[in-house]
């Protein structure tokens, strides 16, 4: 490998342009954070349950089968455990 100094300035350069950029997308990330937070506050506020919009959410994520599956496993659950 090349380790003259322009080889280490070439390297440094970009390196710090790799660590610049993730800077950047960490500073994006916060934002949106921030922007998801207002957003629920702001459906808190209009008398939305919260909680449950974030499992709505997180069923939109999933397939259909995986959704399908996990509610017959937990109504064979219920079932036996007199819930139902």
């Amino acid at each position: 490998m090349n380790t003259s100094p322009d080889s280490y300035n070439v390297a440094a350069d970009e390196l710090r342009q790799f660590i610049e950029r993730i800077e950047q997308l960490d500073a994006e990330k916060r934002d949106l954070a921030e922007q998801q937070k207002e957003v629920m506050a702001e459906a808190k506020g209009r008398g939305y349950d919260t909680k449950v919009m974030r499992k709505v959410i997180a069923l939109r994520k999933r397939k259909p089968d995986e959704i399908a599956e996990e509610e017959a496993i937990m109504d064979m659950y219920k079932s036996a455990l007199g819930m139902s």
